[in-house]
């Protein structure tokens, strides 16, 4: 029994998720290590990093006077 087009393509989708599980070298412990693998096509990203966005700086100062006002009050 295969699997349905649309769930093979759910699947490729999905991150590949891989489990070591090992000693440490001096044997006092065991390590569990979870590695989480995303694979992306590269104009995904280039368009992210691509995309021209105007980006306003804020600074907090006046939000952290106003803060500290209030805590000393």
């Amino acid at each position: 029994m295969g699997l349905s087009e649309k769930r093979e393509q759910a699947l490729k989708t999905m991150p590949i998720i891989k489990t070591d599980v090992f000693k440490s070298k001096d044997g006092k412990f065991l390590i569990h290590k979870t590695s989480i693998v995303h694979i992306k096509p590269m104009n995904y990203y280039k368009a992210i990093v691509e995309q021209k966005q105007a980006v306003k700086e804020e600074t907090i100062e006046e939000d952290l006077k106003e803060f500290l006002e209030a805590v000393e009050a």
